[in-house]
């Protein structure tokens, strides 16, 4: 039976390869992103697609209305919103404290608020039993990220997942959190890596490779799958051995 799954940052990287990988399921997916024409070309069969800054309580209220309008129940919700502000403007002026205040207040609306504004929009509308809640972190909550911000926005999911793992489960809903290593083939980077930089990341993992948007999506699919539906409150890593679970 097809299931209705609602993914952020569903346009590009690892949104995108989930979507796929659900739709090709005979889901129905709904892609959002702030960037309406980056989700007009995802080549993603029969998804439908809302352009909306998650981080924006008015703009949540939009989507929570198209769902009802448009989906009913939600199955299934994978957020791959996130950043680390590649895409923001810069801080306005030169002073070293602002930019400070800037950074980590970019980082905490794009990775931390747009997942807990989406999802306590959607919680009345999430199927029971059978809900899935999943949230993408990162290695780096485990071993920071230079300024910390990015780290430190996607390291407040995990404590929110556990509390939304016990608030939805006597509902038959688990929430979960993925957190992926160096991961190839997205946004995240920018541009371009320095391929010293590359050759370090992959250095790192056990099994010589890069991680790829198939590898984590595959794994948010396995989590949204009826076999697991006994695990909840839990934390993914994928990541080739660059950090040992604990």
């Amino acid at each position: 039976m097809a299931r209705n799954v609602v993914i952020s940052g569903g346009g590009t990287g690892i949104g995108l390869a989930a979507a796929r990988l659900f739709a090709a399921g005979g889901d129905r997916v709904l892609l959002l992103g702030r960037r309406a024409d980056v989700l007009e070309k995802a080549e993603v069969p029969g998804a439908l697609t809302y352009a909306a800054d998650l981080a924006e309580p008015e703009d949540v209220r939009g989507v929570a209305a198209f769902v009802e309008r448009e989906l009913g129940a939600v199955d299934v919700l994978v957020h791959s919103a996130g950043g680390s502000g590649l895409l923001e403007p810069d801080a306005p002026g030169d002073d070293p404290l602002a930019a400070v205040a800037h950074t980590w207040s970019v980082n905490f609306r794009l990775n931390t608020l747009t997942a807990v504004l989406l999802t306590e929009a959607l919680k009345p509308r999430l199927a029971e039993p059978g809900g899935r809640v999943l949230f993408l972190s990162s290695i780096a909550a485990y071993r920071g990220s230079g300024s910390g911000a990015y780290a430190a926005a996607k390291a407040g999911l995990h404590p929110y997942a556990h509390d939304l793992a016990r608030e939805l489960g006597p509902r038959g809903i688990t929430a979960n959190v993925v957190a992926p290593g160096y991961i190839e083939d997205t946004e995240f980077f920018g541009d371009a890596m320095a391929e010293e930089r590359r050759a370090r990341l992959i250095g790192e993992t056990s099994n010589g490779r890069a991680g790829t948007p198939g590898d984590v999506a595959e794994t948010l699919h396995w989590l949204a799958s009826p076999g697991a539906g006994h695990i909840t409150s839990q934390i993914i890593q994928i990541n080739g051995g660059a950090e040992r679970g604990h």
